[in-house]
């Protein structure tokens, strides 16, 4: 199956899937039902069994999953059988947070490299990365073989910093800029908007002021079916 025709929720919980897995081969188990999965990690048995079967059948009738071959089968659906070099562009406290994550030292993923326009940043390094001048971005890109593109710059400049990363030929992009970005078909753009996701978070706090009797609850939809 194309990748594009497999929605992010489903890569999503692949990626979950993986992590719980790793967890059960921590501890020394090495095959796993789907119910037992679900249940361990608080997931749905169904669900797992749907999203896998995108992929292949990868169940033994009466054993379940080896969990070690599920996990390498998991790691070559999602990317993860090889290592992704990352530029940050925007070197200001979320970048350079970004940049400084440990996580990353865990994971097929490293940050190659981190752009601006301050003169007075240039040279210098976060984590182990370098900060570079924005008018060497292509050459300092197709030098480390860079892949994945994190754009953390003011929302008035992420647009011209989207169609800097397409010329450049990267074809993956996260972005944390609060602004939609529109990608063309070539590349695939992942915005994290997190003033969203604490609005999100807003609503559930009201929605449960409402039940204990405070603020307004959502109107329903009183009318009649003819």
């Amino acid at each position: 199956m194309k990748a594009e025709k497999i929605s992010e929720l489903t890569t999503n919980r692949l990626s979950i899937y993986l992590r719980c897995l790793l967890e059960l081969r921590s501890e020394g188990q090495s095959t796993v039902s789907s119910a037992a999965l679900a249940k361990r990690f608080h997931l749905n048995s169904a669900q797992i069994r749907k999203d896998l079967a995108y992929f292949g059948e990868f169940g033994i009738r009466g054993v379940g999953y080896y969990v070690d071959t599920l996990i390498d089968n998991l790691r070559t659906i999602l990317g993860l059988d090889h290592d992704h070099n990352v530029c940050i562009i925007g070197s200001g406290r979320l970048g350079t947070a970004l940049a400084d994550y440990n996580g990353f030292r865990k994971s097929n993923f490293s940050v190659k490299a981190l752009f601006d326009a301050d003169a007075k940043k240039i040279g210098k390094k976060v984590g182990g990365a370098e900060i570079f001048d924005i008018k060497n971005f292509q050459s300092v890109v197709k030098r480390n073989n860079i892949d994945i593109a994190v754009i953390a710059v003011p929302a008035d400049s992420a647009e011209r910093v989207l169609e800097l990363v397409a010329k450049a030929g990267i074809k993956a992009v996260m972005n944390f800029a609060p602004v939609p970005l529109k990608a063309s078909d070539h590349l695939k753009v992942r915005t994290v908007d997190l003033t969203t996701c604490l609005e999100s978070l807003s609503f559930f706090l009201a929605g449960t002021e409402s039940i204990n009797g405070s603020g307004l609850k959502p109107k329903r939809n009183t009318r009649r079916k003819r």
